[in-house]
């Protein structure tokens, strides 16, 4: 009597295995996604800090493919990270 409830829930576990492997497959099958036309905003991670007084700034949003470094205490600003990893100065 025991195999009665084994059994089909054995058939979910692999039914369920076997859709969330299909979903990861499917994931890594789609295309990147083109970049906007020049203009709109694109989602960027950057963070900057002033050289002079240390101040820093995230910059999630830029319009521009490479974005010029804002300016701070008259000073152009020191990119410090890039989509949260340490960049070398």
């Amino acid at each position: 009597m025991v195999w009665l409830i084994k059994i089909p829930i054995a058939l979910v576990a692999g039914w369920a295995i076997f859709k969330f492997g299909i979903m990861m497959i499917g994931g890594l099958a789609r295309p990147i996604p083109t970049p906007p036309p020049d203009g709109e905003l694109r989602r960027v991670n950057m963070r900057f800090r002033c050289p002079s007084c240390g101040t820093e700034i995230r910059m999630t949003k830029t319009d521009a493919v490479d974005p010029v470094a804002p300016r701070h205490c008259m000073d152009e600003m020191d990119l410090v990270a890039v989509d949260g990893e340490e960049v070398e100065a």
